[in-house]
């Protein structure tokens, strides 16, 4: 009988994100006829370690804190003690650090998922230096988005022939549209934002969104749910803003589809290029998205069709969109039948997982022929 390949996933954290959410995809759904597949994390932990766990996938800690020294030797123990055929890294630290280690130590195949369009690349010319150093020792890229392909492409120059466009998939057993679903007449309308609390996310737009709307006399109340290194700063925000009472940081949510399905709009003020995975889970979920006209984004939504859109920190023309979901009766209903229709036939977990599942087929293919 023929041994499962082993695949060791690295990525930097197990705290809560679309990276992670991805991954968790890939481990959940893989074919374990032929895959094998365990992860390690670059340091800590995280919220998402037990539902890992709970997957029966072995875990690995690479380190307590952000330390490379620690990374190295513990790295490369775990690869000698697996003998995995393939090492999949997942976001920076696991791209720059843990994939040439692993080309060192022999691994055959080395698979980037650069889930990541933010500022640190576009704007720090040493971190794309770094990058595209770090892609050398890439058997293959996994883009999430067009923006990251072309970035990749044009910027960091590398052939197009190991770069594919894989789109993020949501788990459509986990995530179903609820049905029948009604608001009172006399309930606020919610609006939730979904998201690890980093500059990139939009959340201090979100806020300045929600407190025109209040200011405007909008029968309103605002969720954020994530945690991250900038709550502290959007709480005081919020404070300064006068909308601390309508306005509920929830941090790290585990029933995600309880929070989508009490909700009536999601809004992404992002200056994120990627796609976050929110906005697939919020499709499959039925909820209306109001979102940033943005690469990644508008990549996925059509405007007016599957999603309202306006431009990067244009306050006003957010507030008009979400208006245009409580004035305009039939508009929630009609975007969300779209976009349910499209994540259903495009942006799917299983779709996701196959996709990936060939490109690893390909490229051990390819490392046996080099032999």
């Amino acid at each position: 009988m023929t041994q499962p390949i082993r695949v060791l996933h690295v990525i930097d954290s197990l705290d809560a994100g679309g990276a992670q959410a991805a991954l968790f995809n890939l481990v959940r759904h893989c074919d374990t006829a032929r895959f094998e597949p365990s992860v390690a994390t670059m340091h800590g932990r995280g919220v998402l370690w037990d539902d890992f766990a709970r997957l029966g996938v072995p875990l690995h800690s690479l380190s307590p804190r952000r330390e490379l020294p620690l990374y190295v030797p513990r790295f490369a123990g775990i690869v000698r003690s697996l003998r995995p055929q393939i090492v999949h890294c997942h976001l920076y630290g696991s791209n720059w650090v843990a994939k040439p280690l692993a080309a060192a130590l022999g691994v055959p195949v080395r698979i980037s998922h650069d889930h990541c369009s933010d500022a640190l690349r576009y704007e720090n010319q040493w971190a794309r230096a770094v990058d595209a150093q770090a892609n050398r020792f890439s058997s293959h890229i996994c883009a999430v988005s067009g923006s990251i392909r072309d970035f990749l492409l044009r910027q960091e120059r590398i052939s197009g022939d190991r770069i594919s466009l894989v789109y993020s998939g949501v788990d459509l057993d986990r995530f179903r549209a609820f049905t029948g679903k009604s608001r009172p007449v006399d309930a606020h309308f919610t609006v939730l934002g979904v998201g690890r609390l980093m500059p990139q996310k939009g959340f201090t737009a979100f806020l300045k969104v929600a407190a025109l709307l209040l200011s405007e006399g909008c029968r309103m109340r605002f969720q954020i749910a994530g945690a991250g290194p900038n709550e502290e700063v959007l709480r005081m925000k919020a404070a300064a803003l006068g909308i601390s009472a309508s306005v509920e940081f929830l941090g790290h949510v585990e029933d995600m589809p309880n929070l989508y399905g009490g909700a009536d709009a999601l809004l992404v003020p992002s200056r994120f290029r990627g796609t976050p995975m929110a906005v697939l889970e919020a499709m499959a979920m039925r909820l209306p998205i109001v979102a940033s006209r943005m690469d990644g984004l508008a990549e996925v939504l059509v405007e007016d069709t599957d999603a309202l859109l306006a431009s990067p920190g244009d306050i006003p023309a957010f507030a008009r969109q979400l208006r245009r979901l409580v004035d305009e009766p039939g508009l929630d209903t009609r975007l969300a039948d779209s976009a349910l229709k499209k994540v259903r036939d495009y942006f799917s977990a299983r779709a996701m997982i196959s996709q990936v599942e060939g490109i690893y087929g390909r490229c051990l293919e390819e490392a046996a022929d080099r032999r």
